[in-house]
């Protein structure tokens, strides 16, 4: 079971993205306050559970927190931003968009934006460690994965159903048969460097 709180007693939202390292498609950030009673054990950083268990616990977590929100940042405000800039931008839409504000940010990671009026404190990998991170982690991931899921229809010779436009072997061979579309990063390294040893 992970920590609850920081502090006991206050109002504290969890935020995570997912898609940081990803080709194609937005990075997608949450933001969750969870009740100060909420007891989870299956709750974990979402990268430690199978597909299936973090579908299982979306609506769980949706249905029993005091908040929650997802925010995604497009490909091309990607290129212009950086992915760090994006990913936090993510962070703040989220946190922006919360029923309730929060007396305190938890942060997943070692770097983040102060967001206007709400103090923050940043936690290395922890979505493995706070409660409220982890729902973080697995609602950005699951949000994430199902937008990809409905571009897959759209575009299926990519296979972003499957790879959710991570960097796989097959998404990269797509990308030199078939070029890049507009939900491609053009900032990122689409097609490995040809090197010296290949």
């Amino acid at each position: 079971m992970l920590q609850r709180y920081l502090i006991e007693g206050r109002l504290e939202a969890g935020c995570d993205e997912a898609g940081r390292g990803c080709l194609a498609g937005p990075v997608t950030a949450a933001a969750v306050i969870l009740p100060p009673d909420f007891e989870n054990e299956w709750i974990n950083d979402s990268k430690q559970l199978t597909e299936r268990q973090r579908e299982a616990l979306r609506p769980v977590i949706e249905r029993e927190a005091l908040a929650w929100a997802v925010a995604m940042v497009s490909p091309q405000e990607i290129d212009r931003l950086n992915i760090l800039r994006a990913s936090i931008t993510a962070m703040h839409r989220a946190i922006g968009q919360l029923g309730v504000k929060p007396e305190a940010l938890l942060i997943d990671g070692n770097r983040f934006y102060p967001y206007p009026g709400i103090p923050h404190t940043t936690i290395v990998k922890g979505d493995g460690k706070m409660l409220s991170i982890a729902a973080a982690s697995i609602l950005a991931k699951t949000h994430r994965d199902e937008f990809m899921r409905r571009l897959a229809e759209e575009f299926p010779q990519y296979h972003w159903d499957k790879n959710k436009g991570y960097p796989t072997p097959d998404h990269r061979a797509a990308i030199a048969q078939h070029g890049i579309t507009v939900h491609h990063r053009r900032t990122f390294t689409l097609l490995k460097q040809p090197t010296l040893f290949d």
